[in-house]
């Protein structure tokens, strides 16, 4: 037998480093498949796109992604080319010459990678067919009218064909991963297995079939794991043979991985197998060369928000600005997944509060869900309306004003304020304000919904009796619909919307890991985010005061609901206690956060998945040394040492205070940044992954 390569974890750009270093780079290809390449359907779709540029660096022209063809994308998104590499252009011609539209060219984001799609519908007639083969190999049947399940038997077959075609025509290397995303890609997966191709394969879980659906139910998921009959349940909800196709992938794969430790938990129960590996999920960070143009960008942005809040609210603005605070959550409409109940509830809570304690400040919550609506609400499209007119008519009038003083002050003159504005500019004055007259309430949804008799949002504003009234100081708006920079109501796309609020809450009850707080994080806004998502997980093992860092952890997993639902609470209120001087130093720190979450760093843990993968499928070729995988003891964000700590100890004992007091002295910028700084570099340390913790006896679902 030959002498084993000896995989190492030495270097983080250019190809994966051997002690053997006469192993030429062209010795490996990467395939990384999944639906969602090129296809946005969800998170998966952010999680390849941004690890493309990273991954592109690490592997070069040996890097393909590979995943179904749709027009409309492609035609936006790729830019056709030839295959580099002779053995690709080879399978795919002969898949072509019998009869399947395969179709190659670079995918035109950052990094550039190949992609290879394959369209479905030209390879449909083979359907029955390969059923067939994949009923004879795994003996599970997918029903004809689960149109989903069909186009993954589809595409993992043209998947597994490919990868049969290519290795055919390759001798002894080079080697090729192929790394597998999700139950919609496992078919590939599994048949590449039952034809014993020399591919080592990596299935990754971003999330458990069954756990999203019995989440989904209300169901006490965490609290009993261990207790689900889980082919009943997976029966009972008519998803057995995906969640078949699941499992099979899992339990196929030399390498089996999730997304955060709380997803590798509910794998162990739901799938039957520990991963090897939980791969964080990460994003490119693009560093501002000004300290604090992030902070700039929130106060245009918070002002384009404002000007929106301004004509919604026309009538009924009779609070101030400069004191109103916005929130948002934001994401699928899942109403006790995404944690939208929770939050809800703790915004009736937070309203009892402000009012009672009569501060100045008020807070407008956004909820950024799409659902089923006919077109905008009328009443919403006329405050607008009503906020332009009235911009107009100030405009005008200033115009006439400048110029009379301008004259006048030419003169010599001291103009007679009494007669600068004649009595035209009065009439046309007092007709804008009684165009703002109001006989209802602002609305609380921008959009007429289908079935707003049952829909959850705003049957729970109704039972709270957030109505927008002028004596609530949380006010709330529902926007049903995706934001876009064309807009007639809210012009602005989803990334400047975030920078200009003031923080997000997703208190969610299922998050396997949860973008919408780390995008919140990249971006230098604060987010409330709870122990039952990947992320919050994660900050809280690489961060000591996650508060003080504007990370709000709530405890949905140890608490029961309603104790959790004041923790909330808490966390709202005494963000809303905050100065503005407050809010500047924990963005501050909530922007070098991000660091945490680049690709640059992350993308060690997929880095690691390749290399335990190679060294299972060839033994006889790659070694892999025994300090794996990486862990992050060390890694790790101390809790900042100047005032304010978090906004639960700085805290005024009541929300009236001046924003000149000089409480914030001790507060070094440069020095506690300087200081993360340094404490990002550290290296990982390599060791063995901890084993998923037990449940604990005592956990609430909430």
């Amino acid at each position: 037998m030959p002498l084993a390569r000896s995989l190492s974890m030495t270097s983080l750009n250019g190809l994966p480093q051997w002690e053997d270093e006469d192993l030429p780079v062209e010795d490996l290809l990467l395939f990384e498949i999944s639906w969602e390449v090129t296809n946005k359907v969800g998170g998966i779709y952010t999680v390849i796109q941004t690890k493309a540029k990273t991954t592109a660096d690490e592997w070069g022209e040996n890097y393909f992604l590979v995943g179904p063809y749709f027009e409309h994308n492609v035609k936006t998104q790729v830019e056709a080319c030839e295959p580099p590499n002779p053995a690709i252009k080879k399978a795919m011609d002969t898949m072509k010459s019998q009869g399947c539209q395969v179709f190659f060219g670079r995918w035109l984001i950052e990094g550039s990678p190949y992609v290879l799609l394959f369209d479905i519908g030209s390879a449909a007639w083979n359907l029955d067919k390969w059923k067939g083969e994949f009923w004879d190999v795994s003996n599970i049947g997918i029903p004809f009218h689960d149109r989903e399940a069909n186009d993954a038997v589809i595409f993992g077959s043209l998947t597994a064909w490919f990868l049969k075609e290519l290795t055919c025509q390759f001798d002894d290397k080079p080697n090729v991963i192929a790394h597998f995303h999700e139950w919609q890609a496992g078919v590939g997966l599994i048949l590449s297995r039952s034809q014993k191709l020399p591919v080592a394969t990596i299935f990754t879980t971003h999330a458990t079939l069954l756990g999203r659906y019995l989440c989904a139910a209300s169901i006490d998921f965490y609290n009993n794991l261990d207790q689900f009959d889980i082919d009943k349940e997976a029966g009972e909800r008519q998803i057995y043979h995906r969640y078949c196709m699941e499992r099979a992938s899992v339990h196929c794969a030399h390498v089996f991985t999730t997304v955060s430790q709380i997803t590798a938990t509910e794998a162990e129960h739901m799938l039957k197998r520990n991963p090897d590996v939980v791969t964080p999920n990460g994003l490119n960070i693009k560093k501002f060369s000004a300290m604090h143009e992030f902070q700039n960008l929130h106060s245009m942005y918070k002002s384009r928000i404002q000007e929106f809040v301004r004509g919604h609210f026309y009538g009924h603005l009779d609070f101030s600005l400069e004191n109103t605070l916005f929130f948002f959550i934001a994401g699928r409409y899942e109403f006790s997944n995404k944690g939208a109940d929770m939050f809800l509830e703790a915004l009736s809570r937070l309203n009892f509060l402000l009012r009672v304690h009569k501060t100045d400040v008020t807070v407008v919550v956004f909820f950024i869900m799409p659902a089923k609506t006919n077109n905008f609400n009328v009443e919403t499209l006329k405050g607008q309306a009503v906020r332009k007119q009235l911009w107009d008519t100030a405009q005008s009038v200033k115009e006439k004003f400048g110029k009379k003083l301008y004259n006048a002050l030419l003169k010599g003159e001291i103009p007679d304020l009494n007669k600068i504005l004649d009595r035209d500019d009065i009439t046309i004055m007092k007709r804008a304000i009684f165009s703002t007259q109001r006989h209802c309430l602002p609305p609380v949804t921008t959009h007429n919904m289908i079935d707003d008799s049952n829909d959850p949002i705003l049957n729970t504003i109704r039972r709270i009796g957030l109505f927008n009234n002028r004596t609530d100081r949380v006010k709330v708006i529902l926007h049903p619909e995706f934001l876009s920079s064309t807009s007639p109501l809210l012009p602005l796309d989803y990334e400047e919307f975030v920078r200009g609020c003031h923080l997000g809450v997703f208190p969610s009850y299922y998050e396997p890991w949860g973008y919408t707080p780390a995008e919140c994080t990249v971006m230098g806004i604060p987010s409330v985010t709870t122990n039952l998502s990947g992320f919050g997980c994660f900050m809280q093992e690489h961060v000591a005061d996650p508060a003080a860092y504007g990370i709000y952890i709530v405890d949905r997993r140890f608490r029961s609901p309603d104790e959790s639902c004041n923790q909330l609470t808490q966390f709202l209120y005494g963000f809303c206690q905050q100065s503005r001087r407050q809010r500047i130093i924990q963005r501050n720190r909530t922007e070098r956060l991000s660091d945490l979450l680049d690709w640059r760093y992350l993308g060690r843990y997929y880095m690691h998945a390749r290399h335990l993968a190679l060294s299972r499928t060839f033994p006889d070729k790659f070694e892999m040394e025994p300090s794996a995988p990486p862990k992050t003891e060390g890694f790790r964000y101390p809790r900042p040492s100047s005032v304010p700590p978090s906004p639960s100890v700085s805290q005024h004992s009541s929300p009236h205070h001046s924003e000149d007091e000089d409480e914030d002295e001790r507060y070094d910028e440069d020095e506690e940044a300087e200081r993360d700084r340094q404490n990002i570099k550290s290296p990982f340390s390599l060791g063995v992954l901890p084993q998923g913790k037990k449940k604990q006896h005592g956990e609430y679902r909430n």
